[in-house]
């Protein structure tokens, strides 16, 4: 068996292995990378994230997207990437709630989202007609570098999406 040639074949390129009982180990590790890598990157049973929950959970309340980023101050895009995002803001999910009227605590199990009530009954006054105020989220000092950097982000939008505010409110829509 001493000599014989394997060919391993990986993404584009051959590579000899020469078949050598020492070398069997580390090829078994080798193969062993390869359908780890493989199968994390495929991921079988994707599970959905907070974004899709809750645009699921708006699609079934039957309430219109404009009327709920008009409630909530923000803009069509900004809660279309939303959608798109793992994790959302324990604020802005308790706002969603009680305007479609869902409860989200069973659907999250984040500890800081968990130990929010998210749905509290309140009376719906309608759209507001002016600039909603803006709440900037605290930032406690033991937070890690990742939730510092989203919380960077929301501020982000937030301070584009007044901006857009401004710019229509001095030039009017177009």
């Amino acid at each position: 068996m001493y000599g014989k040639i394997l060919l391993l074949r990986v993404t584009t390129k051959f590579y000899k292995l020469t078949y050598c009982p020492g070398r069997l180990i580390a090829i078994y590790l080798f193969y062993s990378l390869l359908v780890y890598i493989f199968v994390c990157h495929l991921n079988p049973f994707p599970m959905p994230h907070q974004g899709e929950i809750v645009q699921d959970a708006i699609k079934n309340s039957g309430i219109s997207i404009t009327r709920i980023v008009e409630e909530l101050g923000i803009t069509r895009p900004t809660i279309y990437r939303k959608f798109k995002d793992d994790t959302l803001d324990a604020n802005f999910v308790k706002r969603l709630g009680q305007i479609i009227g869902h409860d989200f605590s069973q659907d999250f199990t984040m500890p800081e989202q968990s130990s929010l009530a998210f749905v509290t009954p309140v009376p719906k006054a309608g759209v507001t007609s002016g600039v909603t105020p803006r709440v900037t989220p605290t930032q406690p000092a033991d937070l890690d570098a990742s939730h510092q950097l989203l919380a960077l982000q929301t501020k982000y939008i937030a301070l584009l999406e007044a901006y857009n505010e401004l710019l229509l409110k001095v030039y009017g829509p177009r």
